[in-house]
C-alpha cells in the first residue's frame, strides 16, 4: 500500500476504495489515516460517506472491508444462541474449529427491531482479536440486550460440516434454533 498524502476529499475516498477493493484482508481505520496523511476520524468520516453513497464497505472488529470480496464459498445458515458472556469465546471457537466462518452476530429486539453487526470470524486467531477488543474496550455483547439470545450467520464448508458443528454446539447447550 502506497502513502497519499495531501488529496482532496473526493480523491481520498477513490484511494479508499482502491485500497480496500485490492486487499482481502480488513484494514483498520488508523492505518488509513497514515496512508493517507489524515486523522483517524476523517477515515470515519470518508467511509460514512462512502456508504452513503451505497459503496459497499463495512466495518468489521478487524477493520474496513469492501465487501464485494465477501464471496460465499459454502453453506450459510443462520443459528439461533443462548448462553452467558463467559461462554462467548466458547461458542465462537466451537465454530472456527470446525472450519465454519462467523459472518455476523444480532439480536431481535423487542423496542429497536433486528441489530445486526459483521464479524468475519475465521479462525481462533480473529476470536482472540475480537475478544481482545471487547474487553480493551469495556464494551457489552449485543446479546446482553436479549438476556444472551442472538444470532449469527454462519457460513460451513458442507452440510455435514454444518450438522456437526449444530450437534457439538447442541451438547453445549448453545444451539437454540437453525433458519435457512
Amino acid at each position: 500500500m502506497s502513502q497519499k498524502e495531501g488529496l482532496s476529499g473526493r480523491e481520498r475516498r477513490n484511494h479508499l476504495l482502491k485500497l480496500l477493493k485490492d486487499t482481502k484482508e480488513p484494514i483498520k481505520a488508523a492505518s488509513l489515516a497514515k496512508l493517507t496523511g489524515v486523522s483517524r476520524q476523517v477515515i470515519v468520516q470518508d467511509i460514512a460517506l462512502l456508504r452513503a453513497s451505497e459503496e459497499p464497505v463495512i466495518a468489521t472488529p478487524q477493520g474496513y472491508i469492501y465487501s464485494s470480496d465477501l464471496r460465499t464459498k459454502g453453506l450459510q445458515k443462520i443459528i439461533y444462541s443462548r448462553h452467558s458472556p463467559l461462554d462467548t469465546e466458547k461458542e465462537l471457537n466451537i465454530l472456527v474449529d470446525h472450519g465454519v466462518s462467523v459472518l455476523d452476530v444480532g439480536v431481535e429486539h423487542s423496542v429497536y427491531g433486528n441489530i445486526f453487526r459483521p464479524l468475519q470470524l475465521k479462525s481462533r486467531l480473529d476470536v482472540k482479536k475480537f475478544m481482545a477488543q471487547m474487553s480493551e474496550n469495556h464494551a457489552h455483547l449485543l446479546s446482553s440486550l436479549t438476556g444472551g439470545l442472538h444470532l449469527h450467520t454462519i457460513e460451513a464448508p458442507t452440510e455435514e460440516v454444518l450438522q456437526q458443528v449444530c450437534e457439538v454446539l447442541t451438547q453445549e447447550g448453545f444451539l437454540v434454533d437453525i433458519k435457512d
